[in-house]
């Protein structure tokens, strides 16, 4: 009698969900193929200035120690310090520390994309493969089209895919679609800031920065290059904020020149705060001559929402709980999913190997739905939070909130 055919698994994005997932179950010997949409990184693009992510214990950091690759990811961690303060629109700061309430430290998304590559072997990941739709044949299994790429069958599909998820639309439709939270962002980027901007550096401070007033929002935080990377919040109901407002195809000079001549955005912002917009719009415009300015809405999953499981397939990361950013807890939450989804999976890999005649399914099955049910109801919590912040934030008094909220959280321990 001939060996049952090895189960294929397929995990579709390479986040930082993805990833963890990919490089746990390459360490636990469990054969997997991934794919993602956006082209192989070069050392050039992960190189460059980026978003930062604070890692906490219970999640990031938990998942990395169990991946391996903990003690290469500590020296990655000084380009952006723990320090947090939040400053009112004149830029007067409301509250500091020193980042010592708790131990989390910042890496750059670039440095975390490259560390946990680093894992894998070579071309494990399958650059520039976008699904084009995903089906269920009449076996049970799973067809991926990605087009002129290739069609692939799998017995398990992991939705990494992030917040337009197309394994969530496709596959699980009652899986939820993202809704509009009232906030519309620009990033903006300085490099060499110390030197070249030492005001604006002492303003933004060593870490991390949340100014607001007047119902708009700016955070900040410093990176790779000596840099600070802004993000330009505006309150606003409409959707299509950007097109309303006749910025797109605009500079981001421009559109913060739009921004600073409206009273209801930023034009009644204290001087410094105004200057650290209009200089951050105007070397993002240099870095980039012409470049069309990317105001983007900002989305996110009701928090709580849960789904009806559906057999060989889940959805982790933004791909399941979409998150705002105002907790600081989306790719925490997202690498804690893919380490109990790879634990889950390498248990039901070797109950399947081990020769006791149950089906993939009759062992792999019931793992997922009871990782469903613990990943929804983990990331209601922090989902709800950051959510509640995000309507903090865009308050009239929303510096003094989020001062208030912070202290709320007491000092460190003795």
């Amino acid at each position: 009698m001939s060996a049952p055919e090895s189960p294929r698994i397929v995990i579709l994005g390479a986040g930082p969900s993805g990833l963890t997932l990919a490089v746990h179950l390459h360490k636990h010997s469990v054969p997997f193929s991934i794919y993602d949409l956006r082209p192989e990184p070069t050392p050039e693009s992960l190189s460059a200035v980026s978003g930062m992510l604070d890692l906490h214990t219970e999640s990031g950091l938990a998942a990395l120690k169990e991946c391996g690759l903990y003690d290469a990811f500590l020296p990655l961690t000084h380009e952006c310090g723990q320090e947090m303060r939040v400053l009112d629109s004149d830029g007067v700061i409301v509250y500091s520390d020193e980042g010592d309430l708790d131990f989390r430290p910042e890496i750059s998304r670039h440095a975390l994309t490259k560390l946990l590559l680093s894992a894998l072997p070579q071309n494990t990941v399958k650059w520039e493969h976008k699904l084009r739709s995903a089906s269920r044949r009449e076996d049970g299994k799973l067809l991926l089209d990605f087009g002129s790429q290739r069609t692939v069958v799998a017995d398990l599909v992991v939705g990494a895919d992030g917040a337009w998820s197309k394994v969530r639309r496709d596959l699980i439709p009652d899986a939820g679609k993202p809704r509009y939270t009232g906030t519309q962002f620009l990033t903006l980027t300085i490099t060499d800031i110390t030197t070249r901007y030492p005001a604006l550096a002492k303003l933004v401070g060593e870490g991390g920065m949340m100014a607001m007033g007047k119902g708009n929002v700016i955070s900040s935080h410093r990176g790779a290059q000596d840099s600070v990377r802004l993000y330009v919040g505006v309150g606003t109901d409409d959707e299509q904020f950007a097109r309303s407002r006749g910025l797109e195809g605009k500079t981001a000079a421009e559109v913060v020149d739009d921004y600073l001549s409206d009273e209801q955005l930023f034009g009644q912002w204290g001087d410094q705060m105004k200057e650290l917009i209009r200089v951050a719009s105007i070397e993002e415009t240099k870095r980039e001559p012409g470049a069309k300015a990317d105001v983007r809405p900002l989305y996110e999953l009701p928090p709580g929402h849960s789904w009806v499981h559906c057999p060989s397939m889940t959805l982790i990361g933004d791909a399941a709980h979409l998150m705002t950013p105002w907790a600081g807890e989306g790719a925490n939450i997202s690498m804690w999913d893919a380490l109990d989804l790879a634990i889950a999976i390498e248990e039901a890999w070797h109950a399947f190997s081990g020769g006791n005649g149950a089906s993939w399914a009759q062992v792999m099955e019931p793992r997922l739905v009871n990782f469903e049910k613990m990943m929804t109801e983990r990331a209601a919590a922090p989902a709800g939070e950051s959510s509640k912040n995000g309507q903090l934030v865009l308050q009239e008094n929303g510096a003094q909130l989020i001062a208030d909220l912070f202290r709320s959280f007491g000092p460190p321990p003795e």
